[in-house]
């Protein structure tokens, strides 16, 4: 197949004609050159001449002096001058003694010493590295993760045939006609540089160029890298045709603002596909790997034009344009569009964290994978759960003084975040992604741990506790400040003697707190594991560590939500993923990626549903009725910080489970006088947007029933410490 371009010579009708006696550019506008006379000007009509006005003063003997000083400084730099152009120009002669003679060797006396210096196959091409896509569950586009190289590959068929032939133009002229090296070309650069006493030709073909991107990436102009990238482009070449090397050039070669290769670059700067650039705007991306800083069209759009008709002109005199339309695109501006491809984020608050989940697959998968990317993930990402969840929160949240909130919602069967959603009411962009980063003190939401570790080692619900207004604490495990344990009930807690399940119900911090003193915090601790808590729980939490059953130690709305996923999963945990599955860069899925129901059990199925009964509880009757769904079964539990600080609600239904946690981001502030609630406790806010969301989000699943529970199973327990009173009472 004859790959060469074979167009038909003609010559335009009417091109600029450049005048003798002065010089031009490249556009034919003339430079011109002006002298400067010491002294003044000679003559002529003007004020310092012989006409009509001033007279010009004689020079003193002072003036003279002076002008004879400046023209002497004036010779000796010319001859400095002179004399540092010769020596360029003999280092330059010299230098291209040794490359003609390298050429000699190579074009006429034998290549085999050029090939033997290198071996392709002994070489690992560098890592270009590939963007990864990020799609929600209905394959919408999420977001971009860049790779180190903002970079995605594309055939030659699917760029725009303006744009190789603007590359060939100005990059490689001949290079349908030359093999790996063009010695023409070498030979011309030579002279250029040797005439001009400097480097201002290089003489790469696309070739070369290529494989120093591929296999050398040294941007040093030295010898030894110019032998080994003339025989690494004599061998590739060889295994390669033209179409190739020109298709590959093109999808790795640096166009600027982290764009590599031609779609990338079509993204960047026109916010379109590679195969729908015009021709000013190909000459416009062919114009800036030579120095894409200096040409960048969005920082000097001037220095931007001026290098794309330079390649237009390149392009005229190389027969790939006719004249007519060389003045049409040189008369047209840049016509930029920046592209958000690459930057623009759907959901950035889930993108953030499936970003750290997709490098998290790397230890799973290797790390190199994933480096390198040009992968295709389909996230979890529910759309319209996630749209359903920032309009729960705005139906209720609606002045920019209110504070903050999160919801995240995973499903229990395997583990998958179908919605999370971070909402600052006065518009503010969050610094950090609250349901991830934010370990926020998770009140009484935290006491079915202490429960489910109760029930896992034999206790009964039917267990009875007295629970008065105030408790000291004894165990010396529960010691604070080498002294018992000062328990107080406040918020929404009521107080008395009752069994676990109107303990649960009413959130009793007294009978909580003889609880865990019962079974031990070490047990609650590794249960909290067990369940979905990542925080590294012991070292200064055991300053405080009974005390974590009533919320003292701040944890993260994921955290949580995937502690009562496990609930609603009947005791089977699943960690919480980002990805239904991961492509690689060819397609496949990647081993271990997919999304499946496999999980670990962490609490026997009977545990898990008599846990599940008590949280029912809760909403039926105790603290959460806000949160009820009517006929369809909820389980679930309130959370109100000390003073109000933090409120939650977190709970299920057997096809999703949610937290909604409400606090403010920049500090521990009470949570007073908030959309007409006095003090907001986890069943009043956070409860009405739990409520919200979730007829929505499960509106259309078939009702079904958590599994029944067997009750009559367990020991009968009971707590002990010292009772007293205090000011502190139930309101």
């Amino acid at each position: 197949m004859n790959e060469e371009r074979r167009g038909t010579p003609f010559t335009p009708e009417k091109m600029p004609v450049r005048p003798t006696g002065k010089r031009f550019d490249a556009f034919g506008f003339s430079r011109r050159r002006f002298k400067h006379n010491v002294g003044g000007v000679a003559g002529g009509n003007g004020r310092n001449g012989n006409g009509n006005g001033h007279q010009r003063r004689q020079p003193t003997r002072a003036d003279l002096e002076f002008e004879r000083v400046l023209f002497a400084r004036h010779g000796r730099l010319r001859r400095r001058n002179r004399k540092r152009r010769s020596i360029v120009l003999v280092v330059a002669l010299v230098l291209a003694a040794i490359v003609a003679l390298l050429l000699a060797t190579v074009a006429f006396t034998g290549p085999q010493i050029l090939l033997s210096q290198c071996n392709l196959s002994d070489l690992r091409p560098l890592a270009l590295g590939e963007n990864s896509f990020l799609y929600t569950d209905d394959m919408k586009l999420l977001g971009v993760v860049p790779s180190a190289t903002n970079r995605q590959p594309l055939p030659l068929s699917k760029i725009s045939p303006s744009l190789p032939e603007a590359t060939v133009a100005i990059e490689d002229a001949r290079f349908w006609q030359h093999g790996a090296l063009d010695y023409q070309g070498i030979l011309r650069a030579l002279y250029d540089d040797v005439t001009r006493g400097q480097v201002v030709q290089g003489g790469s073909t696309i070739t070369q160029q290529l494989v120093r991107n591929l296999y050398i990436g040294n941007p040093q102009r030295t010898l030894s890298r110019k032998v080994k990238e003339a025989c690494l482009a004599t061998k590739f070449f060889e295994d390669n045709t033209r179409k190739q090397i020109l298709a590959d050039y093109l999808n790795e070669v640096f166009y600027g603002r982290h764009a590599y290769g031609a779609q990338a670059a079509a993204r960047t700067y026109f916010s379109k596909p590679a195969s729908k650039l015009t021709l000013v705007q190909a000459a416009l991306l062919a114009g800036l790997p030579q120095a894409p800083t200096v040409y960048d069209p969005i920082r000097n759009p001037k220095a931007a034009l001026h290098r794309r008709n330079e390649v237009l002109h390149a392009m005229w005199k190389n027969h790939y344009i006719s004249a007519s339309k060389l003045r049409a695109a040189t008369q047209k501006g840049l016509q930029l569009r920046p592209g958000h491809l690459y930057s623009r984020l759907l959901q950035p608050t889930f993108f953030g964290w499936a970003t750290q989940e997709l490098a998290t697959l790397g230890k799973r998968v290797g790390h190199r994978q994933v480096e390198l990317g040009g992968l295709k993930a389909k996230t979890t990402l529910d759309m319209r759960l996630q749209g359903l969840a920032l309009h729960a929160v705005t139906s209720v949240l609606h002045y920019p003084s209110d504070p903050a909130a999160s919801v995240v919602a995973i499903d229990p069967t395997t583990g998958a975040v179908k919605a999370m959603v971070n909402y600052l009411p006065d518009g503010r962009k969050m610094q950090f992604n609250i349901a991830t980063q934010a370990h926020r003190s998770t009140g009484s939401s935290f006491k079915p741990i202490t429960l489910a570790t109760a029930l896992n080692e034999g206790a009964s619900l039917y267990s009875q506790f007295y629970g008065p207004p105030q408790l000291y604490i004894t165990d010396p495990a529960c010691a604070t400040n080498n002294g018992p344990w000062d328990v107080h009930n406040y918020a929404d807690e009521e107080a008395g003697t009752m069994n676990l399940l109107d303990a649960t119900a009413h959130s009793v911090n007294t009978i909580f707190a003889q609880l865990i003193s019962k079974v031990g915090v070490r047990n609650v601790m590794a249960t909290a594991r067990n369940l979905g808590i990542t925080e590294q729980l012991g070292g200064p939490y055991f300053r405080q560590a009974c005390a974590i059953t009533l919320g003292s130690v701040g944890f993260t709305p994921l955290e949580m939500t995937d502690v009562y996923a496990t609930f609603a999963a009947n005791g089977v945990h699943h960690d919480p993923k980002a990805f239904e599955f991961v492509r690689d860069a060819n397609g496949k899925v990647i081993p271990g990626s997919r999304l499946t129901t496999q999980g670990r059990r962490v609490l026997s199925p009977n545990v898990a549903a008599q846990l599940t009964h008590a949280l029912q509880g809760v909403v039926q009757y105790g603290t959460g009725t806000a949160a009820s769904l009517g006929a369809r079964p909820v389980a679930g539990k309130t959370g109100t910080a000390e003073d109000f600080k933090d409120a939650w609600f977190c709970g299920s239904v057997p096809q999703l489970a949610t937290c909604v946690w409400v606090g403010y981001p920049k500090g521990e502030i009470s949570l007073y006088n908030v959309e007409g609630v006095s003090s907001v406790a986890g069943g009043t806010l956070p409860a009405e947007i739990w409520h919200n969301f979730m007829t929505g989000a499960v509106g259309n699943l078939p009702v079904k029933d958590f599994p029944p529970a067997n009750l009559n199973v367990g020991s009968i327990i009971s707590g002990s410490g010292t009772y007293g009173y205090s000011q502190y009472s139930t309101p």
